[in-house]
């Protein structure tokens, strides 16, 4: 006897939709992306509905609410005063700067809550620039990873639970990895920003931060938007080099690498939804055009549906809430 085959048994109520559901989001999925600057006042920031440029004490409070709510980490960002930017970006590694500071705040208030920061030059250079740049204006990639080595043994010694390196140097997990293990500290992670397109996605967070270049593109250490492989390479480069989790960025279109990169790996996979996407979610429902907190839970299933382990996205303290 041929029996009818009914996929919508498994549909009919909530009750069995929710059995039977495949991929699971919650807010211990979540990493908060959080903006910070000099100061004792706050700064919202135009182009992201709903964010700030947190001053430290602030940024303290905003980062428990969202800790006591279930998200189980944050992200620090930057943005450092014009009269401290260089070429050679060594306000980086001071020990008294702004996310060192911010570090020992946010340790010393919330000791359970994970604090990643971001290794790069962008928001330290006077170029704009992920890296150093030459008279000639290339960017110096091993000089560059030297000053990387630094800036990630600073916010170590500040309490970092995770350093995340989203400069796309060459040679700088295993750079880094080695600087922190000589330095005494083989517990603190690498997050690596694995395969991080040059995007035109990025364009509310620079602007947040002042972090674009004054002068060419990204182009030369950024990856081709039309590259599948190389991402499958830099996976393949960075987990050789002792990295302990990998990224996709941005998040959204790029749910394929974020699945190919999971099929390569055994090592946990992240994925940021970046400003652009943030912003596109948030017009377009600001406008009345699309329901808000419904796509930004289907957009952030997709991506773990892809296969990312956690996702860092603005949204994270708004899903908390609604999971609450």
């Amino acid at each position: 006897m041929n029996l009818p085959i009914r996929p919508r048994r498994n549909r009919q109520s909530a009750a069995i939709r929710d059995l039977v559901r495949e991929t699971g989001l919650t807010p211990g999925h979540l990493i908060y992306p959080l903006f910070l600057q000099e100061g004792h006042e706050n700064t919202p920031i135009e182009a992201m509905p709903g964010c700030q440029r947190w001053c430290v004490e602030d940024l303290v409070k905003e980062a428990g609410e969202a800790h006591a709510l279930g998200v189980p980490a944050v992200v620090l960002f930057p943005r450092i005063p014009d009269e401290l930017k260089t070429r050679g970006a060594e306000e980086c590694h001071h020990d008294g700067g702004l996310v060192p500071r911010a570090i020992r705040a946010l340790k010393a208030a919330h000791p359970g809550l994970t604090v990643i920061t971001d290794v790069a030059l962008d928001p330290y250079n006077s170029d704009g620039h992920d890296g150093l740049v030459a008279d000639d204006g290339r960017i110096l990639n091993d000089e560059t990873v030297e000053v990387l080595c630094r800036q990630a043994a600073c916010h170590a010694r500040a309490g970092a639970d995770i350093v995340a390196p989203s400069d796309m140097m060459d040679g700088r997990v295993a750079a880094l990895r080695s600087a922190l293990d000589e330095a005494g500290f083989n517990q603190v992670s690498i997050m690596s920003y694995t395969a991080k397109y040059a995007s035109a996605y990025y364009g509310p967070f620079r602007g947040a931060l002042d972090s674009a270049p004054k002068a060419g593109d990204k182009k030369t250490y950024q990856m081709d938007p039309a590259n599948v492989r190389e991402a499958l390479r830099e996976a393949a480069l960075d987990e050789a080099e002792g990295a302990d989790i990998l990224m996709v960025k941005p998040a959204g279109p790029y749910l394929d690498i974020i699945a190919r990169i999971r099929e390569a790996t055994t090592l946990p996979v992240a994925a940021y939804q970046v400003s652009g996407e943030y912003l596109m979610i948030k017009a377009a429902a600001a406008s009345g055009w699309l329901d808000e907190e419904k796509v930004m839970m289907e957009s952030l299933l997709g991506i773990r549906r892809a296969g990312a382990d956690m996702i860092l996205t603005y949204f994270a303290k708004q899903v908390a809430r609604k999971m609450a």
